[in-house]
């Protein structure tokens, strides 16, 4: 959508945030969570967040907006889903309101790492990165169009919120 706004807000190696982002995460209409599986789980530094955002689960300053998650490996596997599971359920303790893909799967023969959704998510974007793949590698073109059907599908649940 035209006039959807979307910010980034990296975390640090140690797990921090630029300054004054949690308030701008927390006057966002859509909070996205976005981590690296890795060994099973997010990194380490986004459990730094989460744990961070326990002010704002106190005063339920997150209750009902829309949230989503999207996790980038090496495998085609890596136990993505316990990521994904992991935004999720940090979401509903806040009280969010969780968007899926709502993508079907490219599950045939035919199908490869080019095709939408390959990999087969359906509670949030799954990426894959093979560890010797070069950035202009990967994510491939497949994770990076069901990456954009993904966000515009965010878009248009939160527009569809906030009336």
């Amino acid at each position: 959508m035209a006039d959807t706004q979307v910010k980034l807000y990296p975390i640090d190696a140690n797990g921090d945030l630029p300054e004054g982002a949690l308030e701008e995460i927390g006057a966002a209409d859509a909070i996205i969570y976005g981590s690296p599986t890795y060994m099973g789980g997010p990194a380490r530094q986004f459990k730094k967040f989460a744990d961070a955002s326990s002010k704002a689960w106190f005063t339920q300053a997150r209750k009902d907006k829309i949230a989503a998650g999207f996790t980038n490996s090496a495998s085609v596997n890596g136990d993505k889903f316990a990521t994904i599971e992991y935004f999720w359920t940090l979401s509903q303790q806040h009280g969010q309101i969780w968007v899926g893909t709502g993508l079907l799967p490219s599950n045939t023969k035919a199908h490869g790492p080019a095709d939408i959704n390959w990999t087969a998510g359906f509670g949030g974007l799954l990426a894959v990165s093979p560890s010797d793949a070069s950035p202009d590698e990967a994510p491939r073109d497949g994770d990076l169009a069901t990456a954009k059907l993904f966000g515009q599908r965010l878009a248009e649940v939160t527009a569809r919120f906030k009336r």
